[in-house]
């Protein structure tokens, strides 16, 4: 580990509006804030959002300042990633940003039955070989679930037609409600809500020239069905995690 990640770990740990919880901690019993969040942490009894996988936080500040009369919740368990937006949280002053270092699986650990009224899931990784990984899968929504109110809504965003192709036919054999499904982001009705906010890796798809794709959906956790589908995989990966693939003007070379 480097010496620069150790001091943002060491930063992320010292920052108040970040929790770290030990998980031999939470094998004894639920965090004490479960339930909690608004009132305790946030000092107020506005909605609570998360951003699941928030990477550097990007979507978790610009929700944040967006929207100031909820509170957003950055989930990741890489701290040194999480020191970008939890620091840039602490030194605007926000609120109403406030980040969590645990893995997305432990939710129900941290909030109570109905405490979430939102997830935002934002480029995360599309797991192509691993099914049980993917954050849409129905594994990970029955643990959202578990937090969610009744009627809350899942936001998708993702450049991967694997991930996005995979999410609808689940949404559909499933049965959630949609309430928006584009694979065009920017070119469809959908986009002035959330044109202003973009993560590192989606500025990253828009100078590759690819398309955004977006989901918004109500999702439910009786009988879940896992899609049995062909799905063609993306044929390119991004800069961060594999330097040697790149887009030239719209080929792989």
């Amino acid at each position: 580990m480097t010496k620069n990640k150790l001091s943002k770990f060491a930063e992320v740990h010292a920052l108040p509006n970040v929790v770290e919880v030990p998980y031999a901690e939470l094998l004894r019993g639920p965090y004490a804030l479960q339930g909690k969040w608004s009132d305790e942490f946030f000092g107020n009894n506005f909605p609570v959002v998360l951003e699941l996988g928030c990477g550097k936080g990007e979507y978790t500040v610009g929700l944040a300042e967006n929207y100031p009369q909820k509170n957003f919740i950055g989930i990741d368990i890489k701290g040194s990633r999480m020191w970008t937006g939890a620091t840039t949280a602490y030194n605007k002053g926000l609120k109403n940003a406030g980040f969590i270092r645990t893995y997305v699986e432990l939710l129900p650990s941290f909030f109570a039955h109905g405490e979430v009224s939102e997830i935002w899931i934002t480029f995360p990784d599309p797991q192509m070989k691993k099914g049980r990984k993917r954050l849409t899968s129905t594994r990970m929504l029955a643990h959202y679930c578990k937090v969610m109110k009744p009627g809350g809504v899942v936001h998708l965003k993702t450049d991967s037609n694997f991930l996005f192709q995979y999410t609808v036919a689940l949404i559909h054999l499933n049965g959630f409600k949609v309430e928006v499904e584009t694979d065009d982001l920017y070119a469809s009705e959908f986009a002035d809500e959330i044109r202003g906010i973009k993560t590192y890796y989606e500025q990253q798809w828009l100078n590759r020239g690819l398309k955004i794709k977006y989901l918004k959906f109500i999702p439910h956790a009786e009988n879940l069905i896992e899609p049995d589908v062909e799905i063609e995989w993306d044929e390119y990966r991004s800069f961060g995690r594999d330097n040697r693939s790149r887009v030239v003007d719209g080929s792989e070379v």
